[in-house]
């Protein structure tokens, strides 16, 4: 357990070593994955001021599949549309080290805070981006982290269209919302 905290903790300071340890450490799975759990239910949570109770659902579903989708996109771009190497990870290597990059996400629980919402989302966002981009960047062994901000952006965007394209398909989803069912 004490290990698993010191990872989580060494994730949310961008400590680059964390993320080759992670990727050598075929046991780390598990790990990864709990963090990203975590992390999704940080954003259930703090989605509740602002969207009720249903806000858990859906903010840690939205927050996984987001998570997921971004991972398996980047991994996609990163592998077959730009290595830069011959050197390619399993997708379980990649997952490994990007969950671990979703811990800045455990903050979105703050989200409960009046008033603090957008602001905790905001940080912790932009907090999860660079640590993707460090574990991206160690992951897909790129010797540029302009590369690696650039498959991780794109990966995000179309992680954005997809959910959009998802949300947009199901109504918006607004039918969940409280007070949003016409009697």
């Amino acid at each position: 357990m004490y290990t698993f905290l010191q990872r989580i903790f060494r994730s949310a300071r961008l400590d680059p070593d964390l993320y080759k340890e992670v990727e050598a450490d075929e046991k780390a799975l598990n790990q990864a994955t709990l963090v990203v759990i975590l992390s999704s239910i940080a954003a259930g949570v703090g989605s509740t001021q602002e969207f009720g109770n249903i806000g858990l659902l859906i903010g840690t579903l939205t927050a996984l599949g987001s998570w997921y989708l971004w991972a398996w996109v980047v991994y996609l771009v990163g592998t077959r549309l730009v290595p830069e190497n011959l050197y390619s990870p399993s997708y379980e290597e990649l997952l490994r080290i990007v969950g671990f990059a979703s811990s800045p996400g455990l903050l979105r629980v703050l989200g409960v805070i009046p008033g603090w919402d957008g602001v905790v989302f905001l940080i912790s966002g932009v907090w999860m981006l660079i640590a993707m981009v460090l574990a991206v960047h160690q992951a897909l062994a790129y010797r540029s982290t302009l590369r690696a901000v650039g498959v991780c952006t794109f990966g995000w965007v179309m992680q954005l269209l997809l959910i959009g394209i998802v949300v947009a398909l199901n109504g918006g989803l607004l039918f969940l919302l409280p007070g949003s069912v016409s009697a």
